[in-house]
């Protein structure tokens, strides 16, 4: 029958039991040693604490009815011995407690980036990245709270009060019965205080996460914060998420301290009837002071650790919020799962095909329709055409960031989804228009693309690449810090460290997403340059938005709509009239003729 019930509470994966149960068969019965040596320390000052309020009773009979002074000092100096080494363990178990929190902490650090990692591009698309951040430092510390909170509740605060409770009993069961009548009313109470609790505590979880938001898009986004003077708009917008956190945590604190006065008031009284009763015992019937001062000690002194043993299921929820927010990552099941012990990519020649593929973001919807087409090794084929056709798409099913809905991509015969992911990418350098560098060193970033590449290939790689001038320029050199996302360095010169990492990365597929779209014309001769050295004898897929960057490719296909619908080179385009000499002619114009002078309307 007790099976059962447990096993009741448990079917709930949600509910307390569920995830208190998990906690500690998961994480805390790994730290099983550590945690015996904690409760153990904690026992010995529980001990420690119910003895010394033993003691005063027998201290204040020796003074007050025997006038010993020898017996006196004797039950003072054990009394200081006791409490030293109630010291000691109280620290012991403290030192130890925290250590272990930090390695649980650690421990669930690690779990959730591992399953972070896991996820594909889609997952992260839906979310905020300051939701992850805020999942991972709530989250894993929530976990090691819980676990920690339990732990001395039962070690520290139980055994505290069992102790303390003895020498009540023993000093005056009855007084020590009538003393027990507090605690009903006040569990009935503070159990009805929970039910808001959860709630109150995820919505300041909700709240904290919109001020990470917002703090981390007004930093990474300063320069259009400044330049279109939204300094009021995102104070407002903070001042708005802070003053809904402060109202859910002050909504907490007036729920979740209500049971401090309960238990004061209930304390109180009970400590009137006891200090009446008891001396109505010295005086009326002859029992020693003694005994009435061991037992107040023992009352009072069992006061705290039941006030927290009485908040335990307050704290226990609110933590039990932080652990669910970060089970909810844990538990999220790969959508990107680690395929390594599929079969590599082993590639000969590096020749790329389309074989009527068919993909859509979301159902219902078509962003490639039936496109087929071959890369020829050691060629470039460039992709035009209008934004929004699926030119990038290419891209995310070439990196298999998302899957086909239909039909397959083959490098040198083999189909890429038969094949593991960290060969595939492996053998494909990407270089996009948006470039991302590691907050880091130059060197450190140029390395991603070799992990323990020598001196001699990083400065190798970033002469072929036109980067060693720029580099060079620097007092640090290679050593310069980028900053953050790159912000150290120009557009340019971020382009050029991009395609020093994919030129040492040697690889026989080169992914380009118009590098040179945002340059001025200098340092778009450079990468232009950088890139065509980058290309020479590997299989080369390029999105064009400039036109006139891709006339010496070796193929050129339009693509409108998700589909081909035209292919060829440059100058047979030309000839054919069709969509690309539209598209070309139409630059050619843009270019040559001045921008229209721009009118003001009056007033």
């Amino acid at each position: 029958m007790f099976r059962s019930k447990f096993n009741a509470l448990l079917a709930n994966r949600d509910g307390a039991p569920a995830i208190v149960h998990r906690l500690l068969t998961e994480q805390a019965f790994g730290q099983w040693r550590r945690y015996s040596v904690a409760f153990v320390l904690m026992a010995v000052s529980a001990a420690a604490t119910a003895l010394g309020a033993y003691l005063i009773g027998n201290v204040i009979n020796a003074a007050y009815v025997d006038k010993n002074l020898p017996g006196i000092v004797g039950l003072a100096l054990v009394t200081a011995v006791i409490f030293l080494i109630k010291a000691l363990s109280t620290y012991g178990s403290a030192v130890m407690l925290a250590q272990i929190g930090n390695r649980i902490v650690a421990l669930n650090q690690r779990r959730m980036f591992a399953s972070l990692i896991h996820q594909n591009v889609e997952f992260f698309s839906r979310r905020h990245s300051s939701e992850f951040m805020a999942r991972l430092t709530t989250g894993a510390a929530a976990a090691s709270q819980v676990i920690n909170l339990i732990v001395t509740a039962i070690g520290r605060d139980l055994l505290s009060l069992i102790g303390l409770l003895a020498v009540m009993i023993v000093q005056d069961p009855i007084m020590s019965f009538f003393s027990f009548v507090v605690a009903p009313p006040a569990f009935i109470i503070l159990r009805k205080m929970i039910r808001r609790i959860y709630t109150i505590a995820r919505n300041q979880f909700t709240g904290g996460t919109r001020i990470l938001e917002t703090m981390q898009e007004t930093v990474q986004g300063i320069r259009i914060v400044k330049a279109y003077t939204l300094e009021d708009v995102m104070r407002k917008r903070l001042d708005a998420n802070v003053a809904e956190l402060e109202n859910e945590s002050n909504k907490w604190a007036r729920v979740a301290h209500r049971a401090s006065p309960l238990m004061e008031a209930l304390g109180g009284f009970a400590i009137a009837g006891a200090l009446i009763y008891g001396g109505f015992r010295v005086i009326e019937t002859g029992a020693t002071p003694g005994q009435f001062f061991s037992f107040l000690a023992a009352f009072m002194l069992a006061y705290e650790p039941a006030k927290r043993l009485a908040r335990l299921n307050i704290e226990l929820n609110t933590g039990l919020v932080g652990v669910r927010i970060l089970f909810e990552i844990v538990d999220s099941p790969p959508t990107e799962p680690n395929d390594d012990d599929k079969p590599q990519l082993k590639i000969a020649e590096a020749r790329v095909e389309f074989n009527d593929v068919l993909f859509g973001y979301r159902p219902g919807e078509v962003v490639i329709r039936g496109m087929t087409f071959v890369v020829e090794p050691g060629k470039m084929t460039a992709l035009v055409g209008p934004s929004g056709g699926g030119k990038s798409t290419v891209f995310n099913l070439m990196l298999r960031f998302y899957e086909p809905n239909a039909g397959s991509i083959g490098i040198d015969g083999q189909d890429i989804a038969h094949v593991s992911r960290r060969s595939l990418r492996g053998q494909v350098a990407y270089v996009g228009q948006d470039v991302f560098l590691f907050h880091g060193s130059i060197r450190e970033n140029i390395a991603i693309g070799k992990p323990g590449a020598s001196d001699e290939e990083i400065v190798a790689a970033a002469k072929a690449a036109h980067a060693h001038e720029f580099i060079t320029r620097f007092p640090a050199g290679y050593d310069t810090p980028v900053g953050e996302r790159g912000a150290q360095l120009s557009g340019g010169e971020r382009q050029r460290v991009a395609i020093t990492r994919a030129l040492i990365k040697n690889a026989q597929i080169i992914l380009l997403d118009e590098a040179t779209a945002s340059l001025d014309s200098e340092s778009e001769r450079l990468v232009q340059d950088a890139m065509t050295r980058l290309c020479q004898g590997r299989t080369t897929i390029a999105i064009a938005h400039r036109l006139h960057t891709i006339t010496h490719a070796d193929r050129i296909l339009v693509v409108e709509s998700g589909a081909i619908v035209e292919s060829g080179r440059h100058d047979e385009l030309l000839r054919k009239g069709g969509r690309y000499a539209a598209f070309y002619r139409l630059q050619i114009k843009e270019e040559q003729e001045p921008p229209p002078p721009i009118s003001i309307a009056s007033a």
